[in-house]
């Protein structure tokens, strides 16, 4: 039987899979269309400042309670909703 990980391993999962699903380092002109449905480009830097803060608390130690864990995943399901709409991501 697996284990289950630890709050801080599951929080840099999360933060791991979406940097790897999310067009992050895409060009601005190949996000940024005629006609945006929200803006991409803010989503996505929004959560890309969310996991710079996260990966700067972790690094000092702190360790997410399941709230903080439970709202990133939130944030970044919408943002993906978002960037599906854009044709951003499948």
């Amino acid at each position: 039987m697996s284990k289950k990980p630890d709050r801080t391993t599951a929080l840099l999962n999360i933060i791991s899979e979406v940097r790897a699903e999310f067009p992050f380092y895409v060009p601005d002109a190949n996000i940024c269309g005629i006609s945006c449905i929200g803006c991409p480009k803010k989503l996505l830097e929004l959560v890309d400042s969310e996991f710079c803060e996260w990966e700067a608390k972790i690094n000092n130690g702190v360790i997410p309670n399941f709230g903080e864990i439970y709202k990133l995943g939130k944030l970044c399901k919408n943002v993906r909703r978002g960037l599906k709409r854009n044709g951003l991501v499948n």
